[in-house]
């Protein structure tokens, strides 16, 4: 593996495991850091700053554009994966349907496109929910349409879903 090739993580607004994304993204060396509209929002509730990240070397990446521009990085080779964690039940459907009208859509899309593997940790994944929310757990029950959802996303190729840390963890220890 290219060890001089960058790893895009990209976060939506999902709390549900947001302390053990930001955890690993601190570990790595070479990563960037690309955050949904909902992402940046969510990371101020559950009280990140996005200096924190920059001042440990991580370039940061807003969806600030209509065109996503930060996409032209993946035709340019400078990432060899993209990781998306958390990854709220919105941006899952969207991906599962091809859809691509945000920055974490457009990198998941053009990922695809370019062959540049890709790691999705999906947070609806089963019938009952546990999830820390900024203040207190809160059960959650995805609807089927959820479920389902995560199911076709599982069936794409180049794409490991995972729905545990232990198995983000896993799939990463591939790539690094």
């Amino acid at each position: 593996m290219n060890d001089k090739k960058r790893i895009a993580w990209c976060i939506t607004g999902s709390g549900h495991y947001l302390k053990e994304s930001i955890e690993i993204i601190l570990t790595l060396k070479n990563v960037d850091l690309f955050l949904s509209k909902a992402g940046e929002e969510v990371l101020k509730w559950y009280d990140y700053s996005l200096e924190d990240f920059k001042s440990k070397g991580i370039k940061v990446f807003k969806d600030i554009t209509s065109s996503s521009a930060p996409v032209s990085l993946l035709y340019e080779g400078v990432y060899k994966l993209i990781i998306v964690s958390p990854t709220t039940s919105n941006t899952i459907a969207k991906m599962s349907y091809g859809l691509s009208d945000s920055l974490i859509t457009n990198m998941f899309a053009q990922a695809g496109k370019c062959k540049i593997h890709s790691i999705v940790f999906a947070c609806d994944t089963e019938p009952t929910v546990i999830t820390q929310a900024p203040k207190k757990s809160v059960t959650l029950y995805p609807r089927d349409i959820e479920l389902e959802n995560y199911e076709k996303l599982k069936k794409f190729k180049n794409v490991d879903v995972v729905d545990d840390v232990v198995s983000l963890n896993k799939a990463l220890g591939e790539w690094i």
